[in-house]
This record gives C-alpha cells, structure tokens and sequence, in this order.
C-alpha cells in the first residue's frame, strides 16, 4: 500500500469559507474526507495535514522523505516567495505534486510564478479540489514506475 501525504498551507484552513468564488464551498475537514476516502479506492494510505506556519510544513516535507511514497502540496501564498519550503523540497528523493484550487496563473500578476514548481514532479492548477485526486492518481504513476 502506497503511503501519500497531503499538504495544504496557509489560509487552507478557511476553505469553504474564504472567497468561495475562488475556492469553492468544500471545507478543509471535507475534502480531507473525501480524498481519504478517494485514495483507500486505489490502496493509498493518506495523511492529511494543514499549517499557517512555514517552519511546521518544512519539517512536515523533512519527515516525509521516510515515512510517505509522494506529497501532494498546496503551498498556498507560500507557493510565490517560499525558497525555503523550496529548498526543502528539493533536499529530499520524495516525490512532490504541488497542487492550486485556482488558476494562478490567471490571477493576480504576482501569483503566476511559483518558486516550488522547478523542483516538485508537477503542478496541477485550476481544477478546483479535482486537482487534487488527479494529482494522487499522479503520484501513483510515478511510484508505480510509470511517471517520470
């Protein structure tokens, strides 16, 4: 069975409830659900956790490297000036899938660059929280051989 973490950084909290034109209705303890829920599907174990704070998400990404198969990442704001969630990211073998409810690249000028991207396996954006099965399904290409 294939061992995923799931990461969501600041303001994630809030999902369901900050800007759900944007985000969408689903709350964070409801898509934590439904994509526990979608994973067990495929015989992925996932573990689900959220921090506000920068220092929390990189231990978080430290201890992946021997306990989970891949990481699924929104970094949120963080995803734009973050070098040291980057450098983490890139100080570990750990597969990385960093994921976007919206399309950042649409958005507000500052959000199109992603300083994660050039170390992660992938970025998915703009699919809302399908986003982020696709990017289980994702990691489960690469583990199983079949990605990158």
């Amino acid at each position: 069975m294939a061992r995923f973490l799931l990461l969501n950084g600041p303001n994630l909290n809030r999902l369901g409830m900050r800007e759900p034109h944007i985000y969408g209705h689903t709350t964070l303890a409801q898509l934590e659900k439904q994509l526990t829920e979608f994973a067990s599907e495929y015989e992925v174990e996932l573990t689900c956790y959220q921090s506000n704070y920068e220092g929390a998400l990189i231990d978080q990404i430290h201890r992946a490297e021997s306990l989970y198969d891949g990481i699924i990442f929104n970094p949120g704001a963080f995803t734009h000036y973050s070098y040291a969630l980057r450098d983490a990211i890139a100080s570990i073998q750990t597969p990385v899938i960093e994921v976007h409810i919206s399309n950042i690249h649409a958005r507000e000028p500052f959000r199109h660059q992603s300083v994660l991207a050039p170390v992660t396996a992938g970025q998915i954006v703009g699919l809302g929280v399908n986003g982020y099965r696709l990017a289980i399904l994702a990691l489960l290409d690469i583990v199983e051989g079949k990605g990158k």
